[in-house]
């Protein structure tokens, strides 16, 4: 087969291409024209355009007949695979724009992969088994771009404007103890009362993250001091359930606790601020329907 393509310019073009394998198929140009929905003239047109293009003749055309020539059988072979493997991808793209598939990239803080994502995500790997759920957990702030990541969830005040961000819900750091505790140690009344207890603390960079509570209308920063610390949000959560002390923990991290009966909360009054919860994804026109899918069910898992 004497068929070369040097460049671009000279590749013959895909509607050609298909007129030709198409006449092929049925062997003869009026059943191709009506499966192409062209007239059989046009058809016609397009092959002999692809021939010049080739510069071989495809077709031997007698008054009865038409037949491929050795040129087109060896063409017409390739040319069936190429299109048959472009259906392929039209049809898994048109199924991925309506079923989610593909790797799905989600970046978020510690406490809300372990405490929030990880219970729910069976549910959403059943719904969605064409995906393939990558999560990184993590406190420091990442660059999506950088990182690769599809979504990044966050906690508190947004900074970077070159994301998009959709709002999942609020949050409020709570304080928090264990009724035998509380027996034991009295419950704290005032932010002041906090110096005569065991309060844990979260460790962020080596040290207890102080906790954040308003005193009146000021906010108030107070160190915990007490005899365990940790950078493990669920180990800080159990750490109080057993009565070891007061801890200041986000309410999504402790509503089961808190409803069971398990912690009681403490200096209510004092609390901070509710903070957002984002999701952040970057900016671009067509979002993947994984990322589409992940969106609407994570922002089930957080009260508005």
């Amino acid at each position: 087969m004497n068929i070369i393509c040097a460049d671009r310019a000279s590749m013959p073009s895909l509607s050609n291409i298909e007129a030709f394998v198409r006449a092929a198929e049925h062997g003869d140009f009026t059943r191709a024209a009506r499966k192409l929905q062209l007239t059989a003239s046009a058809v016609s047109r397009r092959i002999a355009r692809l021939e010049e293009e080739l510069g071989v003749v495809l077709f031997q055309r007698t008054t009865r007949a038409m037949q491929l020539t050795e040129d087109g059988r060896a063409f017409y072979a390739r040319c069936q695979r190429i299109l048959g493997e472009l259906e392929d991808a039209k049809e898994s793209l048109s199924r991925s724009r309506h079923r989610p598939v593909g790797v799905l990239r989600v970046d978020a803080p510690q406490v809300i992969g372990q405490l929030v994502l990880t219970p729910a995500l069976p549910r959403f790997l059943t719904v969605h088994p064409g995906v393939e759920l990558r999560l990184t957990l993590r406190d420091e702030v990442v660059d999506p771009i950088t990182e690769g990541a599809d979504v990044l969830l966050r906690l508190g005040t947004l900074e970077d404007s070159r994301l998009v961000a959709r709002k999942l819900g609020t949050t409020r750091l709570l304080a928090c103890a264990a009724p035998a505790y509380l027996r034991r140690h009295g419950r704290p009344e005032t932010v002041a009362d906090l110096s005569r207890h065991n309060c844990l603390g979260f460790l962020r960079e080596r040290a207890p993250a102080s906790w954040l509570l308003h005193d009146g209308s000021t906010p108030v920063s107070a160190v915990p001091r007490g005899a365990f610390h940790t950078n493990h949000g669920a180990t800080l959560r159990d750490a109080a359930v057993l009565g070891l002390g007061i801890a200041q923990l986000f309410d999504f991290m402790v509503a089961r606790e808190l409803e069971s009966g398990a912690l009681v909360p403490v200096l209510e009054e004092q609390a901070g601020a509710p903070r957002p919860i984002h999701a952040l994804y970057p900016r671009g026109k067509h979002l993947p329907s994984r990322v589409r899918a992940f969106l609407d069910f994570v922002a089930t898992l957080f009260p508005r």
